[in-house]
């Protein structure tokens, strides 16, 4: 969470990057190299996580084993598996292998997540393998290749298909909203990359290239807003990495209202900065978020002091089963100061604080890989972690298979109607259109 270990990015200050095509024949060089990753990551984990006891795992005898894995695999992807394996041993949601990047954009054509007790397809993208096979949002993901997708193992999955091994297609059993069930394999479109970047002086198309992209997520990923006359402000933020001025300027647009909704579903998180100004931003008093158990012991909790031009006015949280980290901090702090109400489906329960740790091999071409290490549990003013329980709404209010269809969004329409006016879940579905990625 500082900054939101899910959305860091693990390039350092160097100059070349280099995006990888790991070679089947796993040469003793590329071995050193994997070995190395595990030796700088484990050493940080040793040194850095919050708990010196690791739950009771051996962690000593969990690097030497990895080691010996390592020496033994046959591919690289096989042995970055095996770093990846040892760090979920812990079984903590803030501590993960970020593997180098490689050298292609991935998409399997479709968004899928837990609703009520159901893991559903909520996009399909338009012309994709996906929508030709026809897969349909409200379609019910019974299981992804081997795996029964649920609430404690979903996000395991996705970091397997989506980061750790991606595949030339995923494999899928599925029911539609009748209860026909059918099985096939969603072909991913693959879009080739350059296979190393240049990020010098000299590289300007390069450079070029690379802003362009951030530029673009950056705006795929900026807050949205809805403002009903004489009705609620809208507010969709979809992270907790925004400026203080940020903040500021949606709080004053907020304020013209005397109702506000902050729509908190399928946001990761963010940085600890954004989440005290936000939380400072509904109150008029200093409000402790949660104290910090670090290795040390209880550390400086973390706390929110009060804006002068803060919003007084009546307020609804949404979450989902997405909401992460600081979204979930935040809505349980308005649960339990009693400001507002919560509304939507269990959070994803994903509450720690981590730091992101950027390594690389090589010197003028240089491969870059992370880790993210959790440095403290985050413990709630009621003495409760929400790490693997999550955030229980006031109200438990789900799309259906059928809405997910039709595009509709009760759960937002819901909310509206909390707060005195009235819009249809239609209505609601076409406030947030769901924006793709670039392929």
């Amino acid at each position: 969470m500082r900054p939101s270990v899910r959305l860091a990015k693990w390039i350092g200050p160097a100059l070349l990057l280099a995006l990888p095509a790991f070679p089947q024949n796993f040469s003793g060089v590329e071995r050193g190299r994997a070995l190395d990753m595990w030796s700088a990551i484990s050493r940080d984990v040793q040194k850095h996580y919050y708990d010196p006891k690791f739950h009771g795992v051996d962690w000593e005898a969990t690097v030497a084993e990895t080691k010996q894995k390592i020496k033994q695999a046959d591919s690289m992807n096989l042995a970055m598996a095996y770093i990846a394996s040892a760090l979920m041993k812990l079984n903590d949601s803030h501590l993960f292998f970020e593997p180098p990047s490689r050298p292609y954009r991935h998409d399997y054509g479709l968004r899928y997540q837990v609703v009520g007790d159901q893991c559903l397809v909520t996009q399909v993208r338009p012309g994709s393998d996906a929508a030709a096979k026809g897969i349909k949002p409200g379609d019910a993901i019974l299981a992804i290749g081997p795996f029964a997708p649920a609430r404690d193992n979903l996000w395991k999955i996705q970091y397997r298909f989506d980061t750790l091994r991606p595949q030339a297609a995923l494999p899928l059993s599925l029911r539609d909203p009748a209860g026909n069930q059918r099985e096939l394999e969603a072909v991913a479109k693959m879009r080739e990359m350059k296979r190393v970047t240049d990020l010098t002086a000299s590289g300007d198309s390069d450079i070029n290239n690379y802003l362009r992209e951030e530029e673009k997520e950056e705006r795929r990923r900026r807050a949205r807003t809805v403002e009903i006359p004489d009705g609620p402000f809208i507010l969709n933020l979809p992270s907790f990495v925004f400026p203080r001025e940020e903040v500021d300027a949606m709080i004053g647009k907020a304020r013209k209202h005397d109702s506000m909704i902050l729509d908190l579903r399928g946001n990761p998180g963010g940085s600890v900065d954004t989440l005290k100004r936000m939380v400072g931003s509904f109150f008029d008093k200093e409000v402790r978020i949660a104290g910090r158990m670090s290795r040390e012991g209880s550390d400086k909790p973390l706390v929110a002091k009060p804006l002068s031009a803060a919003f007084t006015g009546r307020l609804v949280v949404l979450i989902d089963s997405r909401s992460a980290s600081a979204a979930e901090l935040f809505a349980r702090v308005i649960q339990l100061e009693k400001r507002g109400t919560v509304l939507g489906d269990r959070s994803s329960g994903s509450v720690m604080e981590a730091r992101g740790y950027s390594y690389h091999i090589g010197t003028d071409t240089m491969v870059f890989y992370g880790a993210s290490i959790t440095d403290a549990d985050l413990v709630m003013s009621d003495g409760k972690s929400l790490e693997s329980s999550g955030v229980t709404p006031d109200e438990t209010t789900v799309p259906t298979a059928a809405d997910l269809a039709a595009d509709r969004d009760p759960v937002l329409a819901r909310a509206v109607e909390l707060l005195g006016k009235k819009v249809s879940p239609e209505q609601a579905g076409k406030m947030f259109p769901y924006q793709w990625p670039d392929e």
